[in-house]
């Protein structure tokens, strides 16, 4: 039998990253505590891992509370030696853009950095913290055409600028947050034993750990695919953009959140992650070839569109990301079929 590794504690462990995040961490034999906030969520959550007795869960019910993680580290402050930090809100359907996206995932990012310096100085040894390649560009393509952009680029979103949608204040919202990560480790660094590194996913496919069709709506990455392969009709398929985006498969992110800590050379480093580019018209030609049981149900939107391509407005580059990571990203193909495939075979099943 393996001995136990060290104690990993994860944020936001109700998530569609964090199950994959706690499946490889438990595969690997890491005693993991994670946090959510309700005890309904931490029901469903064990239950997905069969109760395994290496997961244990924390309530965590206000991240915008500068305070959330004391408890949690008041209690276990002694044992965490790796923090991967994935809570944060992704909503767009509100009303006070700073009450709901900013004040929360800054503060979030805050309380947890504050808890360790409070209660776990010297125990915690790495903090990954899950921000956005949003952050590293200006959203809705305010980028001038031809602008270098790579895993040193900021979006220069201010807190004033970025309140006139919710995908501004969502970017805005990782920018500040994944900052206020930058400028602890400059102020305290000194003060705590850990490295911090940060993770910056693009729009994240793939399929979930464990698929729960019962609410007939997935969670807001996985429902991409699902409401195109439930549309019957061009108007009800999903927009994004007029132009591809970028996009990474959610086992590859979890892959590269245990290898942020497991590797040295992530250390201090910025890994922003994407596989390629995407569009619905993409997938919706990848699901006609491969699913041909949909063919005659889901619309085919216009199949030879030649679209515009992120890469043709930004000249944009993560070839330092890949080369400390050192593994290939599972390509667009799979990561559309095998979500459509876990859809299907859901609904055949119930």
């Amino acid at each position: 039998m393996s001995t136990s590794k060290s104690t990993v504690f994860v944020s936001g462990a109700s998530g569609f990253i964090a199950q994959h995040i706690i499946s490889l961490l438990l595969e690997q034999n890491y005693k993991v505590i994670g946090s959510v906030r309700s005890n309904e969520k931490a029901e469903h959550v064990l239950s997905n891992f069969n109760h395994n007795p290496n997961l244990t869960l924390e309530i965590v019910k206000d991240l915008a509370s500068l305070t959330a993680f004391d408890e949690v580290f008041k209690k276990h402050g002694d044992e965490i030696k790796i923090v991967l930090h994935a809570a944060s809100p992704v909503v767009f359907q509100v009303d006070n853009f700073e009450k709901d996206i900013l004040i929360p995932a800054v503060n979030g990012v805050k309380s947890m950095l504050n808890a360790i310096l409070k209660y776990a100085p010297q125990t915690v040894e790495r903090l990954i913290y899950t921000s956005s390649i949003v952050a590293q560009f200006n959203p809705c393509g305010e980028n001038e055409k031809g602008m270098k952009l790579d895993e040193t680029t900021w979006n220069d979103a201010t807190w004033e600028n970025c309140q006139t949608n919710a995908i501004n204040a969502y970017s805005a919202s990782k920018t500040f947050a994944e900052k206020a990560a930058w400028e602890f480790m400059k102020k305290h660094g000194n003060e705590v034993k850990f490295k911090l590194t940060t993770i910056l996913p693009s729009y994240v496919l793939g399929p979930q750990l464990k698929i729960d069709l019962s609410n007939g709506k997935l969670n807001l990455s996985s429902e991409l695919i699902n409401s195109i392969v439930h549309a019957r009709e061009e108007s009800q398929l999903p927009t994004l953009s007029s132009r591809l985006g970028y996009f990474i498969d959610v086992r590859d992110v979890a892959k590269a959140e245990l290898l942020a800590f497991q590797k040295d050379e992530c250390i201090g480093k910025r890994l922003s992650l994407t596989s390629g580019t995407f569009s619905i018209q993409r997938i919706l030609n990848v699901i006609h070839k491969d699913f041909p049981e949909l063919n005659g149900k889901v619309p085919v939107g216009a199949p030879d569109l030649v679209e515009e391509s992120a890469d043709d407005i930004f000249d944009f580059s993560n070839e330092e990301t890949k080369k400390a990571l050192g593994f290939e990203f599972i390509d667009f193909k799979t990561s559309v079929d095998d979500s459509t495939r876990q859809i299907l075979d859901a609904e055949r099943k119930n």
